[in-house]
Order: structure tokens, then C-alpha cells, then sequence
């Protein structure tokens, strides 16, 4: 049992470094898109995009409950429901993220809409915009 510490304070520390921090303050609607985007696997072998609406409090949790608003998703009606199901579930267990202050000021209650796209590409950004 005396080696078992060492192991598994390893790992722990590479559980923490290979998860990205809701606790890292976001200050652009940049960053709220690249951490909401970093929370979303979407489903294996899926092609399509949901946008989606919603809005934050202050305090980086949501304000209600996330809406699909464009919908455009390959596939039966059963893909297209996990499709959607795995993007609400994304942002909904993101949260709460950690605004600066001045971000929180400014989006608590604004209505944002992002798109969730699969596959990702990699060279587009994940973009949040206001409604």
C-alpha cells in the first residue's frame, strides 16, 4: 500500500491537467466559446449542425434551459435527437463557468446563440453571438 500514494497523486495531477478549468476566468465571448466547445464530444459517426440558444447569469451557470434553434443534422430522427441531446448535455454540464467581472456584468441575461458542429473543423473557432 505505501506505493499506492504516489500513484495516485500522479494520477490526479494528470486527470487535472488533461480536463480544462471551469475555475480559469474567461474574459472575451471567445473564451466562453472555446470552453463551452471543449466540453462537446459529439456523437460517433454524425454529421450536422444544432445551434443552439441560451443565457447566463452573473455567477457563469445558465439562465434556463437551452434551446435548439437551427437544426441541420444527417441521418434519422433518432440521430438527430442524440445530436441534440449531446450538445444541450455539453452545455449544460460546462457549467458554471468563471467570468472576469466585466464580462459578467456585461452577458448576464443576454440571450447568446452558438453553433455545435460535427466534425469539428479545425481551423474554425467556436463563435457565441448575441442575439
Amino acid at each position: 500500500m505505501g506505493n499506492f500514494k504516489p500513484f495516485a497523486i500522479a494520477g490526479i495531477a494528470l486527470m487535472c491537467a488533461a480536463t480544462p478549468s471551469k475555475a480559469e476566468e474567461l474574459k472575451t465571448m471567445d473564451d466562453v466559446g472555446s470552453a463551452i466547445e471543449s466540453c462537446w464530444n459529439a456523437p460517433s459517426d454524425t454529421k450536422g449542425t444544432v445551434t443552439l440558444s441560451f443565457s447566463f447569469k452573473r455567477d457563469g451557470s445558465l439562465l434556463g434551459k437551452p434551446r435548439p434553434t437551427a437544426i441541420a443534422v444527417d441521418g434519422d430522427d433518432q440521430a438527430r435527437k442524440q445530436f441534440i441531446a449531446s450538445a444541450i448535455d455539453a452545455l449544460s454540464n460546462c457549467m458554471p463557468l468563471t467570468f472576469s467581472s466585466g464580462l459578467a456584468e456585461g452577458i448576464a441575461g443576454q440571450v447568446f446563440t452558438m453553433p455545435f458542429t460535427a466534425p469539428k473543423d479545425q481551423a474554425s473557432q467556436p463563435m457565441v453571438n448575441t442575439q
